[in-house]
């Protein structure tokens, strides 16, 4: 049975969690605070050696204010409490998605955490901030023109291998397989470049309902899906 090697989640529906319970919005993002840790847990355990965890997008500052302030307030309260255990698990964290823009508080916690785990090489924690694929793709670009410009590299260099490694996810590998949970079916600006050949498993079950069973599913489903990547079937080739 193939194994995913890296496993991104678009963790959506904590609103609507809370909203069928008769509790605030905010209520919804606490409990999904716990469903990530079980996922983090979960991954460590079935060996999947990289977790990418869409916490905050670009578009998300435009929530009501009290929202985004318990948003950032999960996020900070996630990575004091569970830092030193990840990295005493050998976890590495990396952040993608822009970082100009961010408040100090929340741009040094998150150059803690990869520091303190840059060593770490059992698993990565990938975690999006602030993250959106157009403006990733747009940065890269950018940065790609202006090696351009200043004669630093030709338009010969300018292949999928070299704009890849311009992205925010340079040097880790694309996603065998994107989990959304919450009955959505779109990508919403998540990884659209590493995305290509990914499997995908849209779920019905709201974020802080995807507990270990579930993820367990989802990755024996993957195992038995067959991944052609533009070549024949397992089955035809033989």
């Amino acid at each position: 049975m193939r194994h995913p090697q890296h496993v991104a989640i678009i963790m959506d529906g904590n609103g609507r969690w809370a909203k069928a319970r008769g509790l605030p919005r905010t209520m919804g993002h606490r409990r999904g605070v716990e469903a990530v840790r079980e996922a983090v847990r979960t991954a460590r355990e079935l060996n999947i050696r990289y977790l990418t965890l869409f916490a905050f997008s670009s578009e998300n500052w435009k929530r009501p204010p009290d929202e985004v302030t318990e948003l950032l307030r999960l996020l900070k309260f996630f990575i004091r409490r569970d830092l030193a255990e990840l990295h005493r698990e050998g976890v590495r964290i990396r952040v993608i998605g822009s970082r100009s823009d961010l408040a100090p508080e929340i741009r040094n916690l998150l150059e803690e955490a990869e520091q303190l785990t840059a060593a770490n090489d059992r698993n990565t924690l990938i975690i999006a901030f602030n993250y959106g694929a157009r403006d990733e793709m747009a940065r890269a670009m950018r940065r790609i023109a202006e090696k351009l410009v200043a004669g630093e590299v030709t338009a010969e260099h300018v292949t999928p291998d070299y704009l890849d490694a311009h992205l925010d996810t340079a040097g880790i590998p694309d996603p065998d397989l994107i989990i959304r949970t919450s009955g959505e079916l779109r990508l919403s600006n998540f990884l659209l470049w590493q995305a290509a050949y990914s499997e995908f498993a849209f779920l019905p079950c709201l974020w802080p309902d995807f507990d270990r069973r579930a993820f367990e599913e989802v990755i024996q489903n993957f195992g038995q899906r067959d991944r052609r990547f533009g070549g024949l079937s397992r089955e035809i080739a033989s």
